[in-house]
């Protein structure tokens, strides 16, 4: 019998000396070497840029971990204090004379200059010590306030001495005003709980971000609330339940389609729908929820029915040859073994939504909010808002707060990512 050469058909035999197989495996190997290379300087320069990254935040944020305070001594001049109405005291005139006490040199001309060295909240602590306590009205008590931004950015050496006096916002003796106070004692830097514990402000020194922690935690609620459900009910339907036709095709399609719509166009249809039809409350994290659960379900569908794909068809048969119901397959056997991949998909899709600030700022939730919402009807921010709103700011010390703010929302970012790969390994362990 005739071999495969000898009748044509197969492929001609080529006689290569051994200097041109070791040639053309050389060249392979080197092909395969700078495949290598290649891919290893893509993960390297990835590494960099968020080395680079990271590097900037923190070199920045780091500086709004701590908050100058200024420890003064103050009486409660019964002459300035309104007995009728005390909360309406001339606190400020207060403070301008304990001021020009406790500075060497300092004369009543120059208690405005002074004033300026605290921040806008010491003279409503004042009023809020008197309010508490009415028996103060002739005493004097050791208040530790902030200092104004200014002068925090002073203390912390981002204000250059050697600039001109008329290119920086402190003057000469003001500096040596804040210079004889921290000679006292009177100056510390310690940590800035301010920045989780309190609320938006004007102010640099007094701005936090504990509406927008709260404004988040509510609009992520209720995004996982509605997306949730719906999101995995849906994909149950079509991957299970659902006929194959052109409808279930048309349907599938336009789930696709909708994962890759800008989520500009969400914060669009939400300002529509929900607020000037149905006329929900503009800036309520109920709202901002809606609009991310209408951007997210699309990620959760997509997610869940790869899950459920994902199950071998033959835990299917054995479950209907053994007399389960169709019902009985997908919820008792199915959809346990796809958990880990739904919930992964779910949370990243959450964590995707945490970021986004487009579709909020189409609903109001970039509002100037000083109080943290009690209820998801409440006005309220959330963190990215807040960063755009930071990153908008004249104001120099919003510039460290906003590389602070963002490292919060990496942490958030890092966290949720780390709860769907422990959620992931615990439901395959267990089944």
């Amino acid at each position: 019998m005739a071999d495969a050469t000898q009748t044509g058909i197969g492929p001609r035999p080529v006689d290569w000396t051994s200097e041109e197989i070791g040639a053309r495996v050389r060249r392979r190997k080197a092909s395969e070497m700078r495949l290598k290379m290649v891919g290893l300087a893509a993960i390297g320069f990835a590494f960099l840029m968020l080395a680079i990254l990271m590097v900037s935040l923190i070199a920045t944020g780091w500086q709004a971990m701590t908050q100058t305070h200024v420890r003064i001594d103050v009486t409660y001049d019964p002459a300035l204090i309104n007995e009728a109405n005390p909360a309406r005291s001339n606190f400020r005139q207060m403070l301008q004379n304990s001021l020009v006490a406790q500075v060497p040199g300092a004369t009543a001309e120059d208690g405005r200059a002074l004033l300026g060295i605290l921040s806008n909240a010491a003279q409503f602590t004042m009023r809020d010590r008197l309010l508490a306590d009415p028996s103060l009205v002739g005493r004097t008590v050791t208040l530790n306030v902030p200092a104004s931004d200014p002068y925090d950015l002073l203390n912390k050496g981002l204000i250059d001495h050697e600039t001109p006096e008329e290119l920086r916002r402190v003057k000469d003796n003001e500096i040596a005003f804040f210079g004889a106070l921290a000679a006292q004692g009177r100056v510390t830097k310690p940590l800035n709980t301010t920045l989780l514990t309190s609320a938006d402000s004007r102010f640099p020194e007094l701005a936090g971000l504990r509406g927008a922690l709260t404004g988040s935690f509510y609009a992520l609620l209720t995004c996982f609330l509605l997306s949730f459900p719906i999101g995995i009910g849906a994909a149950i339907y079509l991957e299970e339940f659902a006929p194959k036709n052109k409808a279930s095709d048309f349907i599938e399609v336009n789930i696709n389609n909708l994962a890759a719509v800008p989520s500009v166009v969400f914060g669009l249809l939400g300002l529509a729908v929900f607020l000037n039809w149905l006329g929900l409350p503009r800036s309520a994290p109920f709202v901002g929820g809606m609009v991310l659960a209408l951007m997210t379900l699309p990620t959760i569908i997509i997610a869940t029915r790869a899950a459920l794909k994902a199950v071998p068809a033959s835990i299917r048969e054995a479950a209907l040859g053994v007399g389960a119901s169709r019902q009985q397959v997908v919820f008792h056997h199915v959809v346990p073994l796809a958990m880990p991949g739904i919930l992964t998909g779910t949370i990243i899709g959450l964590a995707q939504a945490l970021g986004q600030t487009a579709p909020l700022l189409l609903i109001g939730m970039n509002a100037f909010v000083t109080a943290a919402p009690a209820t998801p009807f409440d006005p309220a921010t959330a963190l990215p808002t807040q960063i755009f709103i930071w990153a908008d700011s004249p104001e120099r010390g919003f510039v460290s707060r906003t590389s602070a703010a963002i490292l919060v929302l990496l942490g958030f970012l890092v966290l949720m990512n780390g709860l769907a790969i422990f959620l992931r390994n615990k439901f395959e362990r267990k089944w």
